[in-house]
């Protein structure tokens, strides 16, 4: 059986070694005692979220502290390709829906996307309630999921600033019910032409009324692909997990043995 997971602040296990003791506090500590009732003898795992996990035992339990003695320490090196959802803002919170499954599924990092046809808008003080809460769906999969990571959400962009990280990328995939090349095939040419070390990967989701024909010919002047998915149009909340299945199988980034 899995270890519970519980997050502390990034870095803050960078001097732990076997035999010292931890105390992990605040919100996760209480939840770890009250409600997942966690006592002495028990084993757990603590994750920084920035890669570095401890493996351990309970030494002592109250919702003031959780006292564990480190068995090992392990940082977890992220994959050479990075896997970015760029996930356009959609109603009834599914976007929402959408990180937290890419979350579960390995993406990471996400970009909210205010694309023409998004119903949802990100303006003034509800953005940042926004965007604090869409970290905090980020985080809680990711807890779930037992990973040392927590995805970064980086800030809402317009059409204008999603070109710019087009740009920037190494591969843009814009997942598009009209494109010809299937998603595999893309990602299978762009594999055998990289090169090696850190690479990104943009998957492009628009809202639920797709994408417009004036974003989709900007993001490919910047040089962005279109790809299709599947024989079927898939909701907003489905089409990046999806595609972060088939691009992590893709890429291998499955085939190592995680913790």
């Amino acid at each position: 059986m899995s270890n519970p997971v519980f997050f502390t602040s990034p870095g803050s296990l960078a001097c732990m070694a076997a035999g010292q003791s931890f105390v992990l506090e605040g919100a996760e500590a209480r939840h770890a005692v009250t409600v997942k009732r966690l006592s002495p003898g028990e084993a757990v795992d603590i994750v920084d979220g920035a890669g570095t996990r401890m493996t351990g035992k309970v030494v002592s339990a109250a919702p003031s502290g959780l006292e564990v003695e480190c068995g090992t320490v392990a940082v977890e090196a992220r994959p050479d390709v990075q896997l970015v959802l760029v996930q356009a803002l959609a109603k009834g919170d599914r976007d929402e829906l959408a990180i937290e499954t890419a979350t579960e599924l390995g993406i990471d990092a996400v970009i909210p996307w205010q694309s023409e046809r998004s119903i949802v808008r990100w303006k003034g003080d509800r953005a940042a309630r926004a965007h604090a809460k869409w970290e905090s769906s980020v985080a809680a999969a990711a807890k779930q999921a037992r990973r040392a990571w927590i995805p970064e959400v980086r800030a809402v962009v317009e059409t204008a600033g999603l070109s710019a990280a087009v740009e920037a990328a190494d591969l843009a995939v814009i997942l598009h019910e009209d494109a010809v090349r299937p998603l595999r095939t893309v990602l299978e040419g762009w594999q055998a032409g990289s090169g090696a070390g850190p690479r990104e990967i943009l998957l492009i989701v628009g809202p639920e009324g797709g994408i417009s024909p004036r974003e989709v010919t900007k993001l490919c002047d910047k040089g962005a692909v279109t790809a299709l998915l599947g024989h079927h149009v898939l909701r907003s909340s489905t089409a990046g997990p999806a595609a972060v299945v088939l691009a992590s199988d893709v890429l291998g980034r499955w085939t190592a043995t995680g913790p």
